[in-house]
C-alpha cells in the first residue's frame, strides 16, 4: 500500500485533529494518500464519544471531548501517538480486522524490545501481563479511519492516576521505560512502527 508517514513531533491536540480531518477529506474525495501521522502530544486528557466524564478524577491538564470510540485516556510527551488515516474499503478491511492489525502492530513493536505483550479478550489495547501499555481509540466515517493508538514509551505515568484509564477500574498502566528500566529512543520506536506498519498494511 502506498502511504505517507508524517512526523508531527510534539504537537498540540487541535493541530493534530486538523491534520487528520484534512487528510480524511482528501481521501474521501480521492485526492489524497493514506497517511500515518506519528507524534507526541502535550499533556492532554481525551474523552471518547461515549465516555463517562466521571472517569476524570482530577483535571490537571487540557481536556478534549472527541468523536472516537473508547473512554478517557491520557496523552503526553514520551508517549508515541499514531493516527493512521486510511481508506478501509480500498484496503479490503473491516473495522474489527483493522483494530486487530493495530494490536498486532503494537505487539510487534514491543517484541522488537523483547517485551512480551498480548491482547485481552473483550478489551481493546495491548497488555504486558495485567499491565496496559498501549491504547486504541478510533473512528471510521465514510470508510476512512481517524484517531488511532498510543504507546507508552517514556511516559510520565503519574498523569494516569488522575483518571480511570479507558474506563477500567483499577487498571494498572505501564510503559516501555518501566518494563525495561531505562529510557527508550523515541526515534527508534518510530522506525520500528513504520517498518511493521508497512508490513501489515501493504
Amino acid at each position: 500500500m502506498d502511504f505517507l508517514v508524517k512526523d508531527l513531533g510534539l504537537c498540540d491536540y487541535n493541530k493534530a485533529l486538523l491534520n487528520q480531518n484534512n487528510t480524511k477529506t482528501d481521501l474521501v474525495n480521492n485526492s489524497g494518500k493514506d497517511t500515518l501521522f506519528l507524534l507526541e502530544h502535550n499533556h492532554t486528557y481525551t474523552l471518547g464519544k461515549n465516555a463517562n466524564p466521571n472517569n476524570v478524577l482530577s483535571q490537571n491538564c487540557e481536556l478534549f471531548q472527541t468523536d472516537r470510540g473508547g473512554d478517557v485516556t491520557y496523552h503526553g510527551p514520551g508517549q508515541l501517538v499514531g493516527y493512521p488515516i486510511i481508506h478501509l474499503k480500498k484496503m479490503g478491511l473491516g473495522i474489527k480486522s483493522y483494530v486487530s492489525k493495530i494490536e498486532i502492530l503494537l505487539i510487534r513493536i514491543l517484541n522488537d524490545y523483547n517485551i512480551v505483550a498480548s491482547t485481552k479478550e473483550g478489551l481493546t489495547g495491548v497488555w504486558v501481563d495485567d499491565r496496559k501499555i498501549a491504547s486504541i481509540g478510533i473512528r471510521v466515517s465514510q470508510w476512512v479511519t481517524t484517531h488511532g493508538f498510543s504507546l507508552n514509551v517514556n511516559t510520565d505515568m503519574s498523569y494516569f492516576s488522575n483518571i480511570i484509564s479507558c474506563g477500567i477500574d483499577n487498571v494498572a498502566m505501564t510503559s516501555m521505560e518501566q518494563e525495561l528500566e531505562g529510557k527508550i529512543s523515541m526515534d527508534d520506536v518510530k522506525e520500528s512502527t513504520i517498518v511493521h506498519f508497512n508490513q501489515l498494511f501493504k
